[in-house]
């Protein structure tokens, strides 16, 4: 059985990173890494797409549904 080990490149400078223990701030290479991307989370650098209600869509349509 080979020992091969799961490398991927770090999310923000691409280095390459090692899946394993000794690697503990992974996918990241680095705590700074890892910090410069939570700010970008932070200051909504990133965003997860959402759909936007129909503008038809009125608020006692919420309601009804609240009430559900």
């Amino acid at each position: 059985m080979t020992n091969t080990r799961l490398r991927v490149n770090c999310p923000h400078c691409a280095k390459p990173v090692f899946w394993d223990d000794q690697h503990t701030f992974k996918p990241f290479c680095s705590e700074r890494c890892k910090l410069i991307d939570l700010g970008a989370w932070a200051d909504e650098q990133y965003a997860i797409p959402a759909q936007t209600p129909p503008d038809d869509l009125l608020d006692e349509d919420f309601a009804e549904l609240k009430n559900r």
